[in-house]
């Protein structure tokens, strides 16, 4: 319990509530604040074109001189692939586990040297003081090692983030929880208490990894010829999985991804991967071996899990391409906007020939607590309010639903929004504003020039194509030079379309001689009138709306 009487406690979620990924929360304690995590979101359907999405940075950057601390709860891309741009708009420390900061670390390094950024690794028996807080961790169990949950302690008791969690009876090492510790802040006195809801939908509880782990042995004793594992990049218990079962079926291992790469060199260092030397070989060399002591894992430059599958299926992989005779494991869970894509890649797959086994084989359970796990938490922690986080809206009225069903109050709960303020003040709770937030879109080297206009124009592009007009005019004559032509891209076949494009020209050269006899006028308004009538003439006929460009030059 802190010393300090604190009067204003706040806690701010910038990313992670009504979506899955893109976790970024505020605490707010007085004057000072503290960030958990910095994540990164894979594109949603309508994101044509976006590589990644991170958190809105825009509160903390303006208040930069207030952040005290970054503490990462774990090395997943949903936790810490935002990381390199937030250290790029504020300085202060990161706080997490020796593999989430060497993950972080990785992050950091793609995008560029960041030498002022300061690492400090913490296990579950540290404590780090502040002004107005300390700061303690406990370890939970994830789908990757030394995930912890945060403790902010203040005068009015503990603030605890939970991280990702489940609670696996068989979980281990670096996996296995602390149970005892979690119980503890629950008798100490828990004032808020912020709760992973990803499978908040789930009931019962989450199935264990041995589970896995023995059906991965399996498919691996049953696979007639090459065993291909698409996996997210960081998902370590997953790759020792398959590394292990890989070693007992006497199977060699190629890995296939620069992000899996990098996960792999950093755990293999660490002491996180256990791995036989003599069961890794190079992709290089897979034709020195049968078809049937090959495994190879997969996944893509980004880390998500679908990329170079994608590749391999449709033969533009440059090391791998799909075999009849291939058996292919799908061991993940796909995120919203993913769902479409990895069912076409499992068509594909299945066109080829291929032996398809997902979620359903139980070759892959979630590294997210169900129903159970959740009210398990909820119990152990006793929390005076309850703010759930990390999960759809649909999750996190679940959840809410949960935290009624073990004895909170419905008026104890608060279902936050990105931007919104929970506040604690006075002894009492109560939503106090809104902070500048939302989706950072980035495209190739680009971040945030890709707003909700260029997705626009996208999707029009996209849907309906576009539709150029080209005119030259004699000014000084005030007469037509060229023109006009018309260039169709995505929207007609110009050959079989030849009355529409006349039609279209005649209509074109009609705006434009009205304007050019005139003495002056304006460039935007000939524009624009010829945009409004040949929207109108294309609609009419084809009940397309293609984007048009009206190119106007003069000599």
């Amino acid at each position: 319990m802190s010393k300090i009487k604190n009067e204003v406690i706040r806690v701010i979620p910038l990313g992670g509530v009504g979506e899955i990924g893109k976790a970024m929360y505020v605490i707010e304690i007085d004057e000072d604040l503290f960030v958990v995590d910095s994540g990164l979101m894979f594109p949603e359907d309508e994101m044509l074109g976006v590589d990644i999405v991170i958190p809105d940075m825009t509160f903390l950057e303006e208040n930069k001189d207030r952040v005290k601390g970054v503490f990462l709860t774990h090395g997943h891309e949903d936790a810490i692939g935002s990381i390199a741009y937030l250290m790029k708009k504020i300085q202060a420390p990161v706080y997490g586990s020796k593999l989430t900061i060497a993950l972080a670390k990785e992050h950091i390094k793609e995008q560029g040297s960041l030498k002022h950024v300061k690492f400090f690794e913490v296990t579950n028996k540290s404590r780090m003081n502040f002004d107005k807080t300390h700061v303690t961790f406990f370890h939970t169990t994830h789908s990757i090692p030394d995930a912890l949950g945060i403790v902010f302690h203040t005068s009015e008791g503990a603030i605890v983030h939970t991280g990702e969690f489940k609670f696996d009876q068989s979980a281990k090492g670096s996996y296995k929880p602390d149970i005892a510790k979690m119980a503890k802040l629950g008798e100490d006195g828990v004032l808020m208490l912020l709760s992973d809801s990803t499978e908040a939908e789930r009931p019962g509880y989450t199935t264990s990894e041995i589970v896995v782990a023995d059906h991965i042995l399996s498919a691996f004793l049953a696979a007639e010829g090459r065993v291909l594992v698409s996996l997210y990049s960081s998902n370590f218990i997953r790759i020792q999985q398959v590394f292990d079962s890989a070693a007992t079926t006497g199977k060699k291992v190629a890995v296939a991804g620069r992000s899996l790469e990098n996960s792999y060199e950093v755990g293999l260092r660490l002491g996180y991967l256990t791995v036989h030397e003599d069961v890794v070989i190079s992709l290089k060399d897979l034709e020195n071996y049968r078809d049937d002591e090959v495994v190879i894992i997969v996944t893509g430059n980004q880390g998500e899990p679908l990329e170079a599958l994608d590749k391999m299926v449709r033969k533009q992989h440059k090391d791998v391409k799909i075999k009849e005779t291939d058996t292919v494991l799908i061991t993940f869970t796909p995120s919203p906007g993913m769902e479409v894509p990895m069912f076409q890649t499992m068509n594909k797959l299945a066109k080829a020939g291929a032996n398809v086994l997902t979620a359903s084989k139980k070759v892959h359970v979630s590294g997210h607590g169900s129903q159970e796990d959740l009210k398990m938490m909820l119990n152990m922690m006793k929390p005076k309010y309850f703010i759930p986080i990390q999960g759809e809206y649909k999750m996190l009225i679940a959840h809410s639903k949960l935290a009624q069903q073990v004895g909170l109050h419905k008026s104890e709960i608060f279902i936050a929004d990105k931007g919104d303020i929970v506040e604690y003040k006075g002894g009492k709770v109560r939503m106090s504003g809104r902070v500048t937030a939302g989706n950072v879109l980035i495209d190739g080297i680009g971040i945030g020039d890709v707003g909700n206009i260029v997705l626009r124009d996208r999707k029009l592009l996209s849907q309906d194509g576009i539709f150029i007009v080209v005119v030259t005019l004699n000014r000084k004559e005030k007469k037509i030079a060229s023109g006009p032509e018309m260039i169709s891209r995505g929207f007609v076949y110009v050959r079989e379309s030849e009355e529409l494009m006349e039609e279209s020209t005649r209509l074109v050269r009609k705006v434009v001689e009205k304007y050019v006899t005139r003495d002056a006028f304006e460039w935007n308004n000939i524009k624009q009138e010829i945009r409004d009538t040949l929207n109108s003439y294309l609609f009419q006929q084809t009940k397309r709306r293609p984007m048009i460009i009206p190119i106007i030059m003069e000599y």
